[in-house]
């Protein structure tokens, strides 16, 4: 009696092959085709615990190539910091230096106003103080001026290069052409002339690099001020005495 139960209720769960057939529960799925897997708390074995790891998503995993591709990049650049600091100190360039060593004037002609004629020639000597570093001045023009007018015309001077620890000489003759100027100026060379001593500045500007090894810079302007205080006399021409060193400042 208890047998034929039990086959009566295997039949009674049974489903028939009939495809017209609708189950009593409306959320049954006959096609299912995703499942759900549930994970127990205990010990897994070493072998399971291998295979989770592997299926284990990226950012869950320790970013240690990332880090260390970070630690490299990081150690380069210091690296290169240091090697750029090194070369700066080694090879950092020092501006060129401006001596006036002699002056002499062949001409003043102040006595034709608002137009004033006068010649000078300067002996210019420029040192390149870097041991290491050379110098280009690819453009240089200089002129003369008083109480800060110019009072003679501007000079183009050739193209230089100045050599590692190097000096050059220079002697461009300024002037000799009348130039208009204020009367302030006529009146004031008249005056020191009379007296015997004639303060004037020499400018000089232009554009310079340096060049260390094989690796030139960019151009970098220059302005060159050089103050000159003469023993000048009315009629004496010539070679002209310098009184005191005169100081030029340099700008770049």
């Amino acid at each position: 009696m208890a047998e034929m139960h039990i086959q009566h209720q295997e039949d009674h769960n049974h489903i028939p092959n009939n495809p017209n057939h609708i189950p009593n529960n409306p959320n049954h799925n006959p096609n299912p085709t995703h499942y759900t897997h549930y994970r127990f708390p205990g010990k897994v074995p070493h072998h399971h615990v291998h295979n989770m790891d592997k299926a284990t998503p990226s950012r869950f995993r320790p970013n240690a190539p990332k880090r260390e591709h970070c630690i490299c990049i990081t150690v380069f650049l210091l690296l290169l910091g240091i090697i750029l600091l090194i070369l700066w100190l080694a090879y950092h360039p020092s501006k060129p230096r401006f001596t006036v060593a002699s002056a002499a004037v062949y001409g003043l002609n102040a006595t034709t106003p608002p137009l004033i004629s006068i010649s000078m020639q300067f002996n210019v000597v420029i040192r390149n103080p870097n041991r290491r570093v050379s110098i280009y001045f690819d453009r240089l023009s200089a002129y003369v001026s008083y109480r800060n007018q110019p009072i003679t015309p501007h000079v183009m001077l050739p193209p230089l290069f100045l050599d590692k620890h190097s000096a050059v000489s220079l002697s461009p003759e300024i002037g000799g052409v009348p130039v208009p100027v204020s009367e302030e100026v006529t009146n004031g060379l008249v005056m020191d002339e009379s007296y015997g001593v004639v303060g004037v500045k020499l400018v000089l500007y232009g554009r310079l690099r340096w060049k260390a090894g094989d690796i030139n810079s960019a151009h970098y302007g220059l302005y060159v001020k050089c103050d000159v205080l003469m023993g000048l006399k009315k009629g004496i021409m010539g070679q002209v005495p310098l009184l005191g060193s005169p100081v030029c400042d340099v700008n770049t």
